[in-house]
């Protein structure tokens, strides 16, 4: 990826990180349209609506995790480096539909398995659609909990029944990259390769740690030391909201695929201003993220370790 004009280290380092899938449709069932709390059909297009499968997700990570990510860092002398970064499973939390919350989908394995890229695909609209879809399948079940409870529900009610939960505690030495990583835990939850954004609660959500491995040419620069913490969403509602530091010019408006940009960030060992410079837009895009990221863990009320390790060794 070639250094781009006027955008800041870390704009780079996001752009080049950011998992990119494939943006797939799938029909309503019109037997199912009650479902949604609007008494209609969210998406007008004939029932489709848009969403990724996780599988492609985990896929993204695949070739990264053994060469590494490479992004373009622009040093204050002028010169340009390639800086590579591996990527480690930090934490993640599925929440699925409880057995109590009526399926607002009517499909089948093949269905999924056989299913084309349809032309809607082909637009802005499937993230928007799937954000509605998503947003009601919930809340739906919210209201079913709501109801079956009296009224009396917590939080975690409202998510759904946990399917996975995994945060990473061992120091880096110890780690092993994404995939790897991945791979063990498909070995005790194989739906991992199966389930969908449509089946995963909105409160469902990863966080990646960047460590960088090395950089051409090799140079002793401390500023290159840089670690970073990304937060993703699983599921497609909150996609059009958190694309903060993504510039639109980077994005084919025609593409089939769906950009999972950053809700959060965390970073440590980014001294100075080499990778952002304060008091830009940019960094208060930063700040925004890194607020956005605290934010999220307080609301689900977890405690995830990298987080608190990067906090703790705040330089910025």
């Amino acid at each position: 990826m070639a250094a781009s004009k006027g955008c800041s280290n870390l704009h780079r380092f996001l752009n080049s990180v950011t998992p990119i899938v494939p943006s797939r449709t799938l029909f309503l069932a019109c037997e199912h349209d009650e479902m949604n709390l609007h008494g209609k059909l969210s998406n007008d297009k004939e029932g489709d609506v848009g969403y990724f499968k996780l599988k492609d997700l985990w896929n993204c990570y695949e070739e990264w995790s053994a060469f590494g990510v490479e992004t373009r860092v622009a040093l204050k002398s002028g010169e340009t480096v390639k800086q590579y970064y591996i990527p480690y499973l930090s934490a993640v939390q599925i929440y699925v539909a409880s057995s109590k919350s009526p399926s607002m989908l009517s499909r089948s394995e093949a269905d999924v398995d056989s299913e084309s890229l349809s032309d809607d695909s082909r637009s802005s609209e499937p993230s928007r659609s799937l954000s509605k879809v998503s947003s009601n399948t919930w809340d739906s079940a919210s209201e079913d909990s709501s109801h079956d409870q009296g009224g009396s529900w917590s939080c975690r009610d409202r998510f759904g029944d946990i399917y996975l939960e995994y945060f990473e505690t061992c120091s880096m030495n110890l780690r092993v990259p994404f995939t790897n990583k991945m791979d063990e835990l498909l070995k005790n939850h194989p739906e991992l390769n199966s389930l969908t954004s449509l089946d995963v609660s909105p409160a469902s959500w990863m966080a990646v740690s960047w460590y960088p491995i090395y950089h051409i040419p090799n140079i002793n620069d401390k500023d290159l030391s840089a670690c970073f913490l990304t937060y993703h969403t699983l599921s497609s509602i909150f996609l059009d909201l958190y694309a903060l530091l993504i510039v639109e010019d980077d994005r084919d408006e025609l593409s089939d695929e769906i950009w999972l940009s950053p809700y959060g960030i965390a970073a440590y060992k980014m001294r100075g201003d080499l990778w952002i410079k304060s008091g830009t837009a940019e960094y208060a895009k930063f700040v925004n993220l890194q607020k956005a990221a605290t934010s999220w863990l307080k609301q689900l009320n977890v405690y995830h370790h990298d987080s608190s390790f990067f906090a703790s060794r705040l330089t910025v």
